[in-house]
């Protein structure tokens, strides 16, 4: 069963996912989610990272279907998505895999590094809104060189979906927690 805390992170990334607020998830959000991350340069329509981000978000979509759908109404509700929670430590290597997609796709000038503009511009098109990251990032920044490198972010992305700990930074990836 999920924390407390992890029910608050994931409530942000619910209401992130659920394009037309009506409080479910539906493959339409999901679709509406994948055309927010096309606007990011290098993801337009008909080129590999699009495909890349296309596929990564639609199976997500997929696997929470099917994991979560506990009544078969084609939707996932708060209380279907957080009955997954338990599941995630166990999927260690698919969270890493998603991370290198999410990276590829917010790496805009291929440096291999994710700067704090990027890093805004993750959260901007994760959330579809402004949001304010005041200090953010230099929680995340864990050896201070002003990025956020592959294996960093990777790690930081593992504690954002699998951590209960409150102080990893990995938890504020996807912009401040609600509450």
């Amino acid at each position: 069963m999920a924390s407390a805390f992890q029910e608050r992170k994931f409530q942000g990334m619910f209401a992130a996912f659920d394009a037309d607020d009506d409080g479910y998830l539906r493959e339409d959000d999901f679709t509406a989610l994948v055309a927010r991350w096309s606007r990011l340069p290098g993801v337009g329509p008909g080129t590999q990272l699009r495909a890349r981000v296309e596929t990564l978000l639609m199976g997500w979509w997929a696997a929470l279907l099917e994991a979560g759908d506990a009544n078969g109404d084609g939707t996932v509700d708060m209380s279907e998505l957080l009955s997954l929670v338990e599941r995630l430590p166990a999927m260690v290597p698919e969270v890493t895999a998603t991370a290198h997609t999410v990276f590829d796709a917010v790496d805009t000038d291929g440096d291999g590094r994710i700067s704090p503009d990027e890093h805004r511009r993750l959260v901007e098109t994760w959330n579809g809104r402004p949001t304010d990251l005041t200090g953010v990032f230099e929680l995340l920044d864990l050896n201070g060189d002003g990025y956020l490198g592959r294996e960093e972010f990777a790690l930081l992305w593992r504690q954002f979906w699998i951590s209960d700990n409150p102080v990893e930074p990995g938890n504020r990836l996807c912009g401040r927690l609600p509450g």
